[in-house]
């Protein structure tokens, strides 16, 4: 019932909800609003050490220029490629929306194998763009220009890498056949798990504590692979690194 209600609510803007706008703004709203917290930890980490402590390089600290920076590389990302490719999209492919929403089991069986094949599929093109030297000049190493990571150099990287990876996350519900809420539901999921894995804290709260077993890894995780860039290739989960024998913790 409550994902019926949310549904009928959301149904109720339709006209946004066909807009070939809507994914842009989308996107870029959750991507600022999840990173609006970690910005805000920045801003305290320089003048309050209980913040500093979970700082994962208590020693780095993030200037105004990073920002600007890593804010002005989203917003040209998003403008000049993505939205054209929205609005084809649009074109041809019109959005359907049926009445009805899909049950809770449902939703979050497939966000969890969404979020699996977009492991999956970023760990193959992340470790390909390590290995082979040509991919990795020409393409992946703008992303490592920051080897203390922050929230904002989450989507800081290229054109292809943007376009790849955001690629990667729209087809996988296409392919599962999945409702629009749980593409909604998959998008925002996998943007907040994308900033956390930059935001360059380990809270108590980080989801890597909340996963038993050391499933998942993490801010910590991933700040490493930016620290040392030849392990952890995969974002959230840590089986591939591991049978990969890429994995450091």
């Amino acid at each position: 019932m409550l994902l019926q209600t949310v549904w009928t609510f959301m149904l109720g803007h339709v006209s946004l909800l066909r807009s070939p706008v809507f994914p842009v703004l989308f996107s870029l709203s959750v991507y600022l609003s999840c990173c609006l917290p970690f910005l805000l930890l920045d801003a305290l980490a320089c003048r309050w050490a209980l913040v500093r402590r979970y700082k994962l390089q208590p020693q780095s600290s993030i200037s105004w220029a990073s920002v600007w920076s890593c804010l002005a590389l989203t917003l040209h990302n998003h403008l000049v490629f993505i939205f054209p490719l929205t609005v084809m999209h649009w074109y041809l492919r019109p959005v359907h929306l049926p009445q009805d929403a899909p049950p809770l089991p449902h939703l979050l069986a497939q966000v969890l194998v969404c979020l699996l094949l977009f492991d999956f599929q970023s760990f193959v093109w992340h470790l390909l763009h390590h290995r082979v030297p040509w991919l990795y000049r020409t393409f992946h190493k703008v992303h490592h220009t920051y080897t203390s990571t922050s929230a904002l150099t989450t989507e800081y990287s290229g054109a292809w890498e943007t376009l790849s990876l955001g690629f990667f996350a729209a087809v996988n519900p296409v392919l599962l056949g999945c409702h629009p809420l749980t593409e909604l539901v998959f998008f925002i999921l996998n943007i907040w798990l994308s900033v956390e894995d930059h935001c360059g804290y380990d809270l108590p709260c980080s989801t890597h504590r909340l996963v038993p077993f050391g499933l998942y890894g993490g801010a910590r995780h991933h700040d490493l692979h930016h620290l040392k860039s030849k392990c952890n290739y995969a974002p959230y989960f840590t089986h591939w690194d591991r049978l990969a024998g890429t994995l450091v913790s």
